[in-house]
């Protein structure tokens, strides 16, 4: 059984900068990607930044430049380096594990609450 577990998130002031960490147990193997989203008060839940399995890495528009989406394979983890923070980037963000083969299944962490405010 797959467990994620993000860490890392707080208040910080615009401008500022923070690190999401992603620790998984278990085994996750074969083709997949790993993938940050957010939720915010009212919306819909969104992809940020994603890494497949194979280093492919995709951004949303709106966090091109400011995030960056990195992987340790040797702790299992995977981070989430956020920079110029905006109060719109408030949310409670989630790790996902989208596992495509050699079996289909998505896993998610509890969310970690990221807030951006002076």
């Amino acid at each position: 059984q797959v467990q994620l577990m993000e860490s890392g998130g707080g208040l910080v002031q615009p401008g500022g900068s923070l690190r999401l960490s992603c620790a998984t147990s278990g085994s996750i193997s074969g083709r997949y990607t790993m993938g940050w989203y957010r939720q915010a008060p009212g919306k819909e839940r969104e992809l940020v930044a994603a890494i497949s399995s194979i280093g492919v890495i995709n951004y949303a528009d709106s966090v091109k430049g400011r995030f960056t989406v990195s992987r340790d394979n040797a702790k299992n983890t995977v981070y989430l380096q956020m920079s110029s923070l905006r109060p719109e980037d408030t949310a409670v963000y989630y790790c996902n594990a989208n596992i495509q083969w050699p079996f289909k299944r998505d896993y998610w962490g509890q969310g970690t609450q990221v807030t951006v405010s002076s």
